[in-house]
């Protein structure tokens, strides 16, 4: 007899084979790919031995170029030299506030499109075509095809902007292994899993920095196991910024109101370097156009001040989010290209009381963990800690009322399934909208709407039978997925939650931000809404009452149930918490005796035709 030779669940059906992976870093200002050769991980390089890859696009009519073939044309044909294309994935027009040269197409609700020279390209096909020159050095760099590809995405990204860049990579023709967030590859990376084997747990800050988003998160590594505890940050927020506020004090100086789009790409290429040059020197120059400009150290921190407090107050917030005290990190790790500037260095510093860990590359860091995770997932190596993400803002539904009910709170570890069941509000009821919400308010008026969808062809019973079992499950690569289901007839439906755009950067912090200035006001606005529905369920279930047993009552009884009820119909117009209680009150006093002349009622009629005996018998 044969034996017929298969492989371990995750691994390749060819053991003798490596299957290629690779880590692709899609940064903002530049793109990287790495892989894992003999067991260690390598930055790739291009035929001229370049690792960065500028994420710059330029569309002429006839041709496109790509990285820094396509540089000089930010100066010379900025309106179809797409750069920082990362910034419009999965955003709406309506989110897009910052200057551009761009012609964007478009309703205001939905991810724009560029007009170029080259005719209407998205931010997906665009990303796909930085992804696509990747994909290809790494193939002519391995002489082999890639097998599967891990992409990284700030931790911020929401469901909208993750599920753009996954169709990009789908776009490129890379099989996408998975999304994973870019502080978590770093953290791979420099390896502070395999840095201890004490049996106590230890605390790491990722501050990341990047061309045009922040990130910061704290992972505990805990008996094998990397956990991201909390984390936060700006989907707009990077060095990008940093140099138009160079600009903008430029401008300032030189007393100049508004600059063409050719003018601004020149004062953003000086700022960039002036703010590059002062990593080594205490001053540097701007050449801009007709005029020079120096600019200092004490200036520069003083010009940037306002984004490096933003990150600082960013960080503050998620060591409050993780329950943590400053003596309990054991290391701040700096990534990204904009921790190289000195003045971010400091402010770090400065927070956390430590020299924060810069060794790696901070350009090349997120890639290497990538490939080191691709590695992995591809089956080449089961090395390495399991990593646990977690869901940046909580998920939950509508309830009656304009409630929220949570089903997953943020900071939930990823991957996660949640189940909770509901019933219908009223009698014969045969749908149920579903809507799902994001945010951490109680009120869903508060909240940031990310789809509807109804559950049809529940069977008609009495309002509270009906089980309908919703379930929320987030995959690894934080896109959501909602289910309902009834269980007796076992109808069911769902929805992916793939919204148009992305949450703005304003939107991201708001939700946080008023989720715990309004925690009290919320609790009482709940505690407001819930009363109301259960006395509008007394109310519906009396007029029922009323319709079939009303002759039990005296003309008195039933005018005090009827002024009761209509005392508390009026104090449910108004937002009057006590008075609607006491309202409630009032009625259950004349409702509760009428209950007991219809309980009588009915045992009456249960009883009627049988004999004592029969009872007697019954056992």
């Amino acid at each position: 007899m044969a034996l017929l030779q298969i492989a371990e669940p995750g691994q390749s059906t060819a053991p003798h084979e490596h299957r290629i992976a690779i880590g692709i870093d899609l940064g903002t200002t530049h793109s990287l790919v790495a892989t894992v050769l003999s067991g260690k991980p390598k930055v790739l390089q291009d035929d001229k031995d370049r690792v960065l890859l500028p994420s710059i696009v330029h569309y002429a009519k006839d041709s496109t170029t790509f990285g820094y073939e396509a540089k000089p044309f930010m100066m010379t044909d900025p309106k179809n030299t797409v750069v920082s294309v990362k910034r419009f994935m999965g955003r709406s027009q309506a989110d897009i506030k910052f200057q551009h040269p761009y012609i964007l197409v478009g309703a205001e609700n939905e991810m724009p499109a560029f007009e170029t020279a080259a005719g209407r390209k998205t931010p997906v096909e665009i990303s796909a075509e930085i992804l696509k020159q990747l994909k290809d050095r790494a193939e002519a760099s391995l002489n082999n095809p890639v097998n599967g590809a891990v992409i990284t995405v700030p931790a911020y990204f929401d469901e909208a902007q993750r599920q753009a860049t996954r169709d990009a990579a789908q776009l490129a023709g890379l099989n996408v292994l998975r999304l994973l967030n870019e502080p978590t590859a770093a953290a791979l990376a420099y390896g502070l899993d395999q840095e201890t084997n004490l049996s106590t747990d230890r605390n790491y800050v990722i501050y990341d920095l990047g061309g045009g988003t922040f990130d910061v998160s704290i992972l505990r590594f805990s008996q094998g196991v990397f956990e991201v505890l909390a984390t936060g940050g700006h989907t707009a927020l990077g060095g990008d910024d940093l140099d138009r506020l160079i600009v903008k004090w430029a401008k300032k100086q030189l007393n100049i109101e508004t600059l063409s789009d050719e003018e601004y790409a020149v004062f953003v290429v000086a700022a960039r370097q002036a703010k590059e040059y002062l990593t080594d020197h205490e001053s540097a120059e701007l050449k801009l156009l007709d005029d020079r400009l120096t600019l200092d150290r004490p200036t520069f921190e003083s010009i940037i001040q306002v984004a490096l407090d933003k990150t600082m107050s960013v960080c503050k917030r998620v060591l409050r989010d993780a329950k943590l005290e400053l003596d309990e990190i054991e290391h701040v790790v700096l990534v990204g290209g904009s921790t190289r500037s000195y003045a971010v260095q400091k402010v770090v510093r400065e927070l956390f009381k430590r020299e924060p860990l810069c060794t790696i590359n901070p350009d090349e860091v997120v890639a290497i963990g990538a490939s080191i995770t691709a590695n992995q997932l591809i089956g080449n190596s089961q090395d390495g800690s399991l990593l646990l993400d977690v869901t940046p803002l909580s998920l939950g539904l509508e309830t009656m009322g304009g409630l929220v009910e949570r089903l997953i709170s943020r900071n939930t570890a990823i991957p996660v399934a949640r189940r909770q069941e509901f019933t219908t509000y009223q009698d014969g009821q045969t749908a149920m909208l579903i809507h799902v919400v994001q945010g951490e308010r109680d009120l869903v008026e508060h909240c940031r709407s990310l789809g509807r969808f109804v559950l049809h062809g529940i069977p008609p019973m009495t309002a509270g039978q009906a089980r309908i079992e919703v379930t929320f499950q987030v995959d690894a690569d934080g896109l959501l997925t909602v289910s309902a289901k009834e269980t007796s007839s076992g109808v069911q439906a769902q929805i992916d939650i793939k919204p148009s755009y992305g949450l703005s950067t304003a939107d991201t912090e708001r939700l946080l931000v008023e989720g715990f200035q309004h925690a009290e006001e919320d609790k009482h606005l709940r505690h407001l809404q819930e009363t109301k529905v259960e006395a509008q369920r007394e109310l519906e279930a009396l007029e029922q009452a009323l319709k079939a047993d009303t002759d039990l009552l005296s003309q008195q009884q039933a005018r005090d149930l009827i002024l009761a009820a209509e005392a508390l119909k009026a104090r449910l117009k108004t937002n009057e918490l006590e008075a609607i209680e006491h309202a409630v009150q009032e009625l259950k006093v004349h409702s509760d005796a009428f209950a007991a002349l219809r309980m009588n009622r009915h045992i009456d009629h249960a009883l009627k035709g049988t004999k004592l005996e029969d009872w007697s018998n019954s056992n």
